[in-house]
């Protein structure tokens, strides 16, 4: 495989915040990661990634009360119906449950995701149009 095709891929890892690509030509395969899979968990990314970490670690997570609203699947996260839309939910917006507070697109799917917890909206902790990762938290909401 090319080098230039590599230092491609490892460009595209870090523009796009995916935490790993692998890719495959024929015989020939790579695998890039941002994580070293015998770092324990919650370890530092490799140097290639720490520019990312740094800037993680100089803002401290604000402490974080309420229901998490995580992602159930990789997508790309919508605040709104339409990329010039009202989105469905801002902080301070009261939901109930059932009610939509955004939407993930996954290969080409748009799935909106539902409030489960009654509550006020209080931290939206996701850009509109960036991907999320499963599990990711993507709003808290209070009781």
């Amino acid at each position: 495989m090319d080098i230039r095709k590599v230092k491609k891929l490892i460009e595209l890892l870090k523009e796009s915040g995916i935490a790993e690509i692998e890719i495959s030509e024929g015989e020939e395969s790579v695998r890039i990661s941002r994580y070293s899979r015998d770092a324990p968990i919650g370890a530092s990314p490799p140097a290639a990634a720490a520019e990312p970490a740094a800037v993680e670690a100089a803002t401290p997570d604000p402490v974080r009360s309420g229901q998490e609203v995580t992602a159930p699947m990789v997508g790309t996260f919508y605040s709104g119906p339409a990329p010039a839309a009202k989105p469905f939910v801002e902080i301070g917006s009261e939901v109930a449950v059932g009610d939509t507070l955004c939407v993930v697109e996954a290969m080409k799917m748009m799935n909106s995701i539902e409030s489960e917890v009654a509550g006020k909206v209080v931290s939206i902790l996701v850009e509109n149009g960036t991907p999320v990762e499963f599990g990711q938290v993507l709003f808290i909401i209070e009781d």
